[in-house]
């Protein structure tokens, strides 16, 4: 060790030093602490310059309440799986911060119009960290243990979906959980949420409701080996009719839907 002379000078430069440490400690526990409490979700659901259309949805989509039952964190990679208008992106953008990222996942064909282009140009100007990657769902790998946090709201039961009219192509929800598995970093998240469908033959429901037995979702996530964590019923409505489908007016916006959140084991 270098001997310690301790001259004026070099007692100077010991004070700066300390100062110094201390000064990075106290950022090192601020930081600590931040990370604890997670972000201020009300805060990102608050983020100026989000589209009007976006911020009406709010009142039925409780996005703050969600992100904070599944537990996204300050800094956390994000994917968006069928991030349709980047709702959830631009949320999830501003709570994971300048530290953290989101990968929005779109099949080409629903983000091509110049309104849909236009709007995506505003999400990733106001959240830097937010991407939008053209891809039908079926083609999408996600590089090996890259994601701390995936999002899938209002959409699993797309896996299921296929239609000639706007080119879904036949998907396999086992090859693509598979996919996700492998892509979700040890410990890392998938929030589900989605509308409440019957039992019985999973696309033949799908094709006529867009909705989704909860029991068959639960069941292909824990065959894929995600674990699940939790569930709420902060959208249970026992008065939604599940032969409806869900754009009809009557019930938009207004489904009975389940929240799950999985986890891959660390």
């Amino acid at each position: 060790m270098q001997s310690k002379v301790f001259t004026a000078l070099a007692c100077s430069a010991l004070a700066l030093g300390a100062a110094a440490y201390d000064g990075n400690q106290t950022a090192a526990v601020a930081q600590e602490g931040a990370a604890q409490t997670g972000p201020d979700y009300t805060a990102a659901v608050a983020s100026p310059g989000r589209s009007e259309a976006d911020v009406k949805l709010d009142a039925s989509r409780e996005p703050a309440a969600i992100l904070a039952f599944m537990g996204l964190k300050t800094g956390d990679a994000v994917l968006d799986i069928f991030a349709g208008g980047g709702y959830y992106s631009e949320i999830m953008g501003a709570a994971v911060g300048p530290q953290g990222s989101v990968v929005a996942v779109n099949p080409p064909q629903f983000v091509s119009s110049d309104a849909a282009k236009a709007k995506w140009a505003g999400i990733t100007n106001r959240q830097t960290g937010v991407s939008l990657v053209p891809s039908q769902l079926g083609d999408y790998s996600p590089e090996a243990n890259s994601f701390d946090f995936a999002m899938m709201h209002l959409i699993y039961h797309d896996l299921y979906w296929e239609s000639e009219k706007f080119k879904v192509p036949r998907m396999d929800p086992a090859a693509f959980l598979m996919k996700l598995y492998a892509g979700m970093k040890p410990g890392g998240i998938v929030a589900v949420v989605d509308h409440v469908g019957n039992a019985g033959d999973t696309r033949a429901v799908v094709e006529k409701t867009h909705r989704i037995d909860p029991a068959t979702a639960k069941a292909d996530f824990e065959k894929a080996g995600f674990v699940l964590e939790a569930e709420s019923d902060m959208f249970v409505n026992p008065d939604d009719d599940l032969e409806k489908n869900v754009f009809d007016p009557s019930v938009r916006g207004k489904t009975n839907r389940f929240v799950m959140k999985f986890r891959k084991p660390a």
